[in-house]
């Protein structure tokens, strides 16, 4: 399938067909397609100039608009790509501490890079070794075994086993680093307390806490997870939504990490083009009414999965959380950590989304994770549900 052009929350592809999109680009898509608003702003900073190799007041008045909303954030530094930010995190958080472990969990994805992306997929509970002592799985060939040597690998969720390893490395952990929701597999919130937990054992023991807000970060709330959960961390890493579809990374944290001699390089670092698009997502998404409106859409879409799935006596589950809902097939619960995510139905769910696709429905190919954005509209749930009882019509109906 090859895409066409987008408008609003529709896709179409080079055939012509038109669907309602939830895949969002993967997430940065927060404003939908084409938003003629971020779109001016864009055509205006082309008029400009797209590049000087030179600061602009415009990266001034975006940094004192990210301080304003990010909790954690004394400080902002800008990159293109969330893979670039965390390894600017890591290295702050090395440079700051004088320690080099790092501790992340299971199925976090926090980049391609090969320090990074480590327990990202492991292909089966088998391949991730005892559950208190996980083995760490690289996640691509060409990737060296030995950028693995600093990282610590553990389930999520389990303060337990969080704390006894930070017991036991404590004088080498530099940071421990996390999504503040497991979004990168079938989505999966944190336990009551455990992000508030985390936080204090990683101050007790002189360790910084980065939340990884790739996803989050603009999506369940101006001020990202940290805001929604009241949990600060000492650095964070934010991109995807941040400019509604253009290529711009950063990390925000206290001012002595982040002024701690660490130099991140990059050409296209803050250029001028990407900060017009963050400045005018950013005003976008910050007038009233913004998120507690796509919160009402995902909502709807999960209350209308969960009766379809009462009615047509289907074992699935359905979340949703502010601009990202989910829906996973086997299981009739939230999980707890990844190793949890064996128990979804795949099989059931690549069915369903290719029923769902010929009926001009676009979903994840892959994961039960959705994206709504501002552009979202009660018509485009209305159709969205009628096409899942449809496709639960074929798929279930003889469990009714």
């Amino acid at each position: 399938m090859y895409a066409s052009h987008g408008k609003g929350s529709r896709i179409w592809d080079v055939d012509g067909n038109e669907y309602i999109d939830y895949m969002g680009s993967f997430g940065p898509s927060l404003l939908g397609f084409s938003h003629a608003e971020l779109n001016k702003a864009v055509y205006e900073q082309i008029e400009r100039g797209t590049h000087f190799a030179l600061p602009t007041e415009s990266v001034n008045q975006l940094s004192k608009r990210l301080v304003e909303i990010i909790p954690c954030a004394e400080v902002v530094g800008y990159q293109s790509s969330g893979t670039e930010a965390n390894l600017v995190n890591f290295r702050l958080a090395r440079s700051f501490t004088g320690k080099s472990k790092i501790i992340k969990f299971e199925g976090h994805y926090h980049g391609w890079a090969d320090e990074l992306s480590i327990s990202v997929k492991p292909l089966s509970l088998k391949s991730m070794g005892p559950r208190n002592k996980p083995w760490k799985c690289l996640e691509s060939s060409g990737q060296l075994e030995s950028a693995a040597a600093e990282i610590i690998v553990l389930p999520w969720n389990d303060i337990d086993i969080l704390e006894k390893t930070i017991k036991r490395y404590k004088h080498e952990i530099a940071a421990v680093i996390t999504e503040p929701v497991m979004y990168n597999a079938e989505p999966i919130k944190p336990l009551p307390g455990y992000l508030e937990a985390m936080r204090e054992l990683t101050k007790d023991n002189d360790i910084l806490l980065i939340f990884d807000e790739v996803i989050t970060g603009f999506r369940v709330g101006l001020g990202g997870a940290q805001e929604l959960y009241g949990v600060t961390p000492d650095l964070v890493t934010f991109a995807k939504a941040f400019a509604g579809g253009y290529p711009i990374a950063g990390v925000a944290g206290r001012r002595e990490i982040l002024q701690s001699g660490v130099h991140p390089a990059g050409t296209f670092n803050a250029n001028p083009l990407c900060v017009a698009a963050a400045i005018a997502t950013l005003d976008i998404i910050g007038r009233p009414g913004t998120y507690e409106n796509m919160q009402r859409i995902t909502d709807r879409i999960k209350d209308g999965v969960n009766f379809l799935a009462s009615r047509y006596r289907v074992n699935l589950w359905c979340d949703s959380q502010v601009s990202i809902w989910q829906l996973s097939f086997g299981i009739d619960g939230p999980m707890r950590d990844y190793r949890d995510n064996f128990k979804v139905d795949k099989r059931t769910y690549l069915d369903f989304y290719k029923r769902c696709l010929d009926r001009g429905v676009r979903l994840h190919s892959g994961r039960g994770r959705f994206y709504i954005s501002t552009a979202h509209t009660d018509k485009d749930v209305d159709k969205t549900l009628q096409v899942f009882e449809d496709v639960f019509k074929e798929m279930f109906n003889n469990h009714v």
